[in-house]
């Protein structure tokens, strides 16, 4: 299903990684599985701020549901546990990044409550670590 969020060949969701995840107290893999099948994930990851003390902020990453599934409340369902696990841990804050192409998932992020217009993103990719600024 990650395909769909994006054509990497790099992909690689490993059994093992996946129970590292589940075992981290700062980390969450949020699933919708209906009749055994999985329509929709997403992954949560908590970090230590050194401005608000004890208090995290969480970084959404790799949210995804099965395109034949689209509009029927499966992102909206993941969205309110990731905000649950975040009430649970006190954070301060959710982010996420999305790619500047998918304009209807930056509408459903609005629709859901996130603001597009008060931050700016920046991302360096791997393979460009160590060039110069």
């Amino acid at each position: 299903m990650y395909r769909q969020l994006v054509d990497d060949e790099n992909i690689n969701v490993t059994e093992s990684q996946l129970q590292v995840l589940d075992e981290d107290a700062r980390t969450g893999v949020l699933v919708c599985e209906i009749d055994g099948r999985v329509l929709g994930t997403v992954l949560v990851s908590l970090c230590a701020d050194a401005m608000y003390a004890e208090q995290p902020f969480a970084v959404v990453e790799n949210l995804v549901v099965d395109r034949q599934c689209w509009g029927k409340g499966i992102g909206q369902a993941l969205l309110r546990e990731v905000e649950r696990f975040c009430l649970s841990r006190n954070c301060s804050k959710i982010m996420l990044l999305s790619s500047v192409s998918r304009v209807d998932a930056h509408r459903f992020f609005e629709h859901v409550g996130f603001r597009g217009d008060r931050k700016r993103g920046f991302v360096k990719y791997r393979s460009q670590f160590g060039e110069a600024a």
